[in-house]
């Protein structure tokens, strides 16, 4: 199925590990160009080089989506090197799981509003692109309440609530937003890489309620992230898609 990207501009924040990267790869492979960013920007930059090897413009820099104008000056950067940019893919989390206040703000700060900026930044170019499409990155824990209750999982939540009222405001714009909500995802240096060393017995828990016997990987979630991105999903609007080998048992009308 040919998905419609060949000659697209994207652009992806945590593009270079885990789920991030793999968005970042595919979009490339299908033949997007991609600009993408990292709080280190070195690997941002190494990513970028890798995936102009598929034949299409690249771009990586260091920004902390914390940093509003930062973030805002790389989304015009990358809009004027590509000409415009049609898809924007909202990723990074600060994994903001204690309860205390420091992990609050950062959550609050990172997954939320470091989504709304990129949003705000973007949406002058979405504007102008015939092919718009914003996808965040959420979480099961969005939408059900597990051992990462409190900031990360309110925010993710929060995310979703935002992405379904972009969907709505921005719909007569033709612009298109959406959520993917993966369950646990394992990679090397991810969080569930670092709870299986540091944290075995939580690890073990954690796996044991995988109906499937195993976690995602990154390329999985980045399957339904980059269908959503495409114009082969041209009449979906503010979707939750779940992507989680049916980890989660709540019922979804």
């Amino acid at each position: 199925m040919d998905l419609g990207l060949k000659g697209l501009r994207a652009l992806v924040t945590g593009g270079t590990k885990g789920i991030g990267l793999s968005i970042a790869e595919t979009l490339a492979a299908e033949g997007a160009d991609v600009a993408l960013v990292s709080r280190n920007a070195a690997e941002a930059e190494a990513t970028a080089a890798r995936l102009a090897g598929n034949g299409v413009k690249t771009l990586g820099a260091g920004v902390d989506v914390s940093d509003g104008p930062a973030l805002a000056a790389f989304v015009e950067q990358a809009a004027n090197a590509f000409g415009g940019l049609d898809i924007v893919v909202a990723n990074v989390s600060a994994l903001a799981v204690g309860n205390d206040e420091e992990h609050w703000k950062k959550g609050f700060d990172t997954d939320l509003m470091g989504t709304v900026r990129l949003v705000n930044a973007a949406l002058p170019w979405l504007e102008k692109s015939a092919a718009a499409s914003i996808v965040t990155i959420s979480s099961v824990s969005g939408r059900e309440i597990d051992f990462a209750a409190g900031p990360y999982g309110t925010f993710k939540a929060a995310l979703i609530h935002y992405t379904q009222g972009l969907a709505y405001q921005l719909a007569p714009k033709k612009i298109r937003a959406n959520t993917v909500s993966p369950g646990n995802t394992y990679f090397d240096g991810g969080i569930w890489n670092t709870i299986k060393d540091g944290n075995p017995a939580l690890f073990a828990e954690a796996l044991a309620l995988n109906p499937t016997g195993r976690m995602a990987t990154p390329q999985e979630i980045a399957n339904a992230a980059v269908f959503l991105a495409s114009p082969a999903a041209s009449f979906v609007y503010g979707t939750n898609l779940v992507v989680d080998g049916a980890l989660t048992r709540g019922v979804q009308f």
